[in-house]
């Protein structure tokens, strides 16, 4: 069951609609269920919510998958530059984007201090830690791979799916370095060939460009915690949502069923 439903995201003074999966026979059973939460919202179950009209297909994926668990999107914003500063938990002067000063730190608290308890309240949902999880790409993959750096109490398993790393490397970097992670966290690094400059003809070299050794390093510097983490480099994976459905039941297996 799909249910839409807004939600006061403080930290603008703005709704933020939720796009909430609840398992089949949910409305029928007792129990309590897993928590994985996402960025974009509105681009993960249907194609006519999607900002470029083609969702992650998670509403098919889960309806077939062998694990019940429950899906909360939240949107972002939708009004000039919002969704990059709302999704960006670090200050830095970038290429592209200039002195672009991030409050993703402010919407991190937000989702562990306000969504979280709501949805735990709301829900019949198994708020353990070990039940928790995290998931969203480009700028979403990011805040989740802040999610588990920052917050590795609350979440045990991050998606961090073309990740836009390579501009917060130093900021990435220092707060890895100081976190304390539980060792059964698991975080997903992937990213695709084509977001890389193409396709090399060893496959090997697709690991060798730029954004390869970034996703590398944070794997290795989390790694170096006891974090266990899978790195997939996608070859011909593009910077969008096409590619990225692809790469669901792979992380999701990973992540929830270790394998």
């Amino acid at each position: 069951m799909l249910i839409k439903r807004d939600m006061l995201f403080t930290p603008a003074g703005k709704n933020r609609p939720l796009h909430i999966w609840l398992p089949d026979g949910y409305e029928d059973s007792s129990e309590r269920y897993p928590v994985m939460y996402f960025f974009d919202g509105h681009n993960l179950f249907l194609n006519e919510d999607a900002t470029y009209g083609k969702s992650w297909g998670l509403l098919e994926f889960l309806q077939a998958w062998e694990k019940p668990i429950i899906v909360v999107g939240i949107e972002c914003g939708h009004e000039g530059n919002e969704r990059l500063f709302e999704y960006c938990p670090y200050h830095f002067r970038g290429r592209f984007w200039g002195d672009l000063r991030g409050t993703g730190a402010e919407t991190m608290r937000f989702m562990v201090e306000e969504l979280k308890p709501m949805i735990d309240r709301e829900y019949r949902t198994d708020a353990s830690r070990e039940a928790t999880a995290i998931g969203g790409s480009s700028m979403g993959g990011l805040m989740s791979l802040y999610a588990a750096v920052k917050y590795s109490g609350v979440y045990s398993k991050a998606a961090c799916v073309s990740s836009a790393i390579s501009p917060c490397m130093p900021s990435l970097r220092k707060d890895i370095r100081e976190a304390a992670f539980a060792p059964d966290t698991r975080v997903y690094l992937s990213w695709g060939t084509e977001e890389a400059g193409g396709m090399r003809p060893d496959p090997a070299e697709d690991y060798e460009t730029p954004t390869g050794k970034n996703n590398l390093e944070i794997a290795r510097l989390i790694g170096q915690k006891g974090a266990e983490t899978r790195v997939v480099c996608q070859r011909g994976g593009s910077h969008c949502e096409a590619s990225w459905e692809e790469l669901v039941p792979g992380f999701m297996d990973f992540l929830w069923l270790g394998r």
